[in-house]
């Protein structure tokens, strides 16, 4: 199958595009630096051709037509992964930056909302029609009991509300949608104190979305799984 993922350069991104190359599909990568993406250029450089890096940045429109005017081009996207994405200040309300609140607003729900959008043609021509945004339990509100992280809560439970409407309207086509907590994750924003390791992450939500049915469309799960409240 063919995978387009947003935020491959590093932590999950790049272990889902490892993955998914050795068990042998192809991918179309987006990275805001592909030049400083060492990492992932030495995976294209093994990939013979399965694996294409794009610059991307989720928060520039331009930016976001030129990579799905790449990736389109007539061929078709059988899963889009919205992983890119920011964590932001963590300050309380008096005190909030809320031009980073803004920045976080666009590259984790402006973001995946819009590149979805540009990239829908591509995912229509796909046998499996799946879009999976890559969110944190932290968006939930029925889960959220300590408060705090501002920018990053509102830009989940947004990116989460605007899947659930992709949902209603795509899946008369077939599509399924869905959105996936990665849980607390030893990357560059997770920290080494995390419990998990991005490879343990991605290959338990591979699982995910591979055994998606139209009937789980519009759900949000954990990345084992289980669902978590809204």
């Amino acid at each position: 199958m063919r995978y387009a993922i947003t935020g491959a350069s590093r932590g999950l991104g790049l272990e889902f595009v490892r993955q998914l190359l050795n068990r042998g599909d192809s991918i179309d990568a987006g990275a805001r630096s592909p030049a400083e993406a060492r990492q992932l250029q030495g995976l294209a450089q093994d990939s013979r051709g399965r694996l294409r890096i794009h610059t991307l940045d989720v928060s520039n429109p331009r930016s976001v037509a030129a990579f799905a005017a790449e990736v389109g081009q007539g061929q078709p996207v059988d899963v889009l992964i919205n992983n890119a994405g920011v964590f932001g200040k963590n300050e309380p309300l008096g005190r909030l930056d809320f031009e980073d609140v803004e920045k976080t607003l666009t590259t984790n729900a402006l973001g995946p909302l819009r590149l979805t959008s540009a990239l829908l043609p591509a995912l229509r021509r796909g046998e499996a029609r799946r879009v999976v945004h890559i969110t944190s339990v932290l968006g939930s509100i029925g889960d959220n009991a300590m408060g705090g992280y501002y920018g990053y809560r509102l830009s989940k439970a947004a990116l989460n509300m605007g899947m659930r409407n992709m949902h209603l309207e795509l899946r008369a086509e077939g599509f399924v949608t869905i959105v996936i907590n990665q849980v607390w994750v030893q990357t560059d924003m997770g920290g080494p104190q995390a419990p998990l390791r991005p490879e343990e992450s991605v290959h338990a939500m591979l699982q995910v979305i591979d055994g998606l049915s139209v009937e789980q469309s519009g759900r949000f799960f954990n990345y084992d799984g289980s669902e978590i409240p809204w």
